[in-house]
């Protein structure tokens, strides 16, 4: 009896844990948008490597949890734009982020990736760091990104949960408790493919169970 209760006790845990972790709340949802800096960042640095970055360029961070890829990403482009649905994620990116929001290098909004805040044509590069699984509608969701990506601009997604990975048989059940979108190498293919992208490139760290996947929007659509 004591064993199934500590089994329905961990199990519990792990879906409150994973539901903040999903949708941070505005009080404790800011603790856990604190340690997603610490944990996402060396997966961050991994990721960025693999994309070229202009000193003028603009970027949207989608899901920027608790700031800290705003804050790698300022240092490399002119001009950051973050959002996140969850209110705990965006009080903690503003304010680990004050002092590049005063400076006027960094902005963060309240937004949902299904309706972006923004005009057509707008960044030159998206970010999705560890987000994409919770995305409502995962094929428009993606179409919205390249609506405001300028022609030639790039979409990066970066994740440490999917199919095929080293982490899939203990991340991927966590996962699928919260009911959160999982996806392959070639899931990832032919989703970006079907949104519009070309140049689709996927890149593994296989020892730690990393995926990066890339693609490009068209100059003519």
């Amino acid at each position: 009896m004591i064993t199934v209760l500590r089994y329905v006790v961990a199990i519990a845990g792990g879906v409150y844990v994973g539901r903040q972790v999903k949708k941070p709340t505005r009080f404790v949802g800011r603790l856990f948008a604190r340690l997603m800096n610490d944990s996402h960042s060396a997966l961050t640095d991994w990721a960025l490597a693999h994309i070229e970055i202009d000193k003028s360029a603009t970027i949207l961070d989608v899901g920027c949890g608790g700031g800290r890829t705003m804050e790698k990403l300022a240092h490399i482009a002119a001009s950051i734009y973050g959002v996140d649905y969850a209110s705990g994620s965006v009080g903690e990116s503003q304010s680990h982020n004050k002092r590049l929001i005063a400076e006027g290098r960094v902005h963060v909004e309240r937004a949902s990736v299904s309706q972006l805040p923004f005009g057509n044509d707008f960044f030159d590069v998206a970010t999705a760091i560890e987000t994409q699984y919770y995305w409502p509608d995962v094929a428009n969701d993606m179409r919205e990104i390249l609506r405001v990506l300028k022609p030639g601009g790039h979409l990066m997604i970066v994740a440490e949960s999917y199919k095929g990975g080293r982490n899939d048989w203990l991340l991927g059940t966590v996962m699928r408790l919260i009911g959160s979108n999982r996806l392959g190498i070639e899931d990832q293919r032919s989703l970006f493919q079907s949104a519009g992208y070309i140049e689709f490139e996927p890149f593994e760290e296989l020892r730690k169970g990393w995926l990066c996947c890339i693609g490009r929007k068209p100059f003519v659509q």
